[in-house]
């Protein structure tokens, strides 16, 4: 399985698993599969309607303003995820680290038509095998790629274990349920990157998200840092699993 490293606008790497070809494919074949079942579902309701010249027109103008920008829409309004790409747990992302924009959604729209319909998705496979971060031309000339947006907070199983339940452990921050798995994933990567490599950006970029944290939570800032953050992965996983 394909990886790659995207750093976060607070200067930390994470690492990702790529939509393969395949998963990207597939996601594409559920967005038309639902784009076929709303088609068939609102023409049938026009049949309840007289079909004069102006709902013939009507019917016409919405088909094609769904079937040309649904995609589009989709990944403005649901930070990049068409509802294929929601259902396989895969997204749109910018490689630099920074928020998708509207942007960069028209760039992907546009090269849909030549990356996937007029060649078949011939040239979209060649691209996104032949390139290290698996991009079509659109991503390519976006600065994007595709993810797997499913990620883990990947423990050791003993540790899971030996967490058992609110009725052995006392959370310290319950608030802390309140964050999201991508949120507790960057903190677990900031905790790796200081213990694995101590430098003052790995340590700047601890300080930083442990003052965004307390200041979140409206708690006292910890004089252990590291043991702050660990307690707050422990809590997570009892409040959340």
């Amino acid at each position: 399985m394909r990886t790659i490293d995207i750093q976060t606008t607070q200067k930390v790497t994470v690492n990702y698993q790529l939509a393969t070809f395949w998963e990207r494919f597939l996601a594409l074949a559920i967005d038309l599969t639902m784009l076929a079942v709303f088609l068939g579902l609102f023409n049938l309701f026009l049949l309840f309607f007289d079909q004069g010249g102006a709902v013939e027109i009507v019917r016409n103008v919405i088909i094609a303003i769904v079937l040309y920008f649904h995609a589009l829409t989709c990944e403005i309004f649901f930070n990049g995820q068409t509802l294929g790409k929601l259902a396989l747990g895969i997204r749109v992302v910018k490689l630099n680290g920074s928020k998708l924009n509207i942007t960069d959604c028209v760039i992907r729209w546009c090269f849909r038509l030549i990356d996937v319909f007029l060649s078949c998705g011939a040239i979209a496979a060649v691209t996104m095998n032949s390139t290290n971060k698996g991009q079509r031309l659109g991503d390519l000339l976006a600065n994007t790629t595709v993810i797997k947006s499913r990620s883990k907070l990947n423990f050791k199983l003993k540790t899971i274990l030996a967490i058992k339940t609110t009725e052995s452990y006392k959370p310290q921050y319950p608030q802390v349920k309140l964050f999201k798995e991508q949120e507790m994933i960057l903190v677990k990567t900031i905790l790796e990157r200081v213990k694995k490599h101590p430098n003052p950006a790995h340590q700047k970029a601890l300080n930083d998200i442990v003052d965004k944290i307390v200041i979140q939570l409206d708690v006292t800032k910890p004089k252990d840092k590291v043991g702050f953050l660990n307690t707050l992965i422990k809590d997570y996983i009892v409040l959340t699993r």
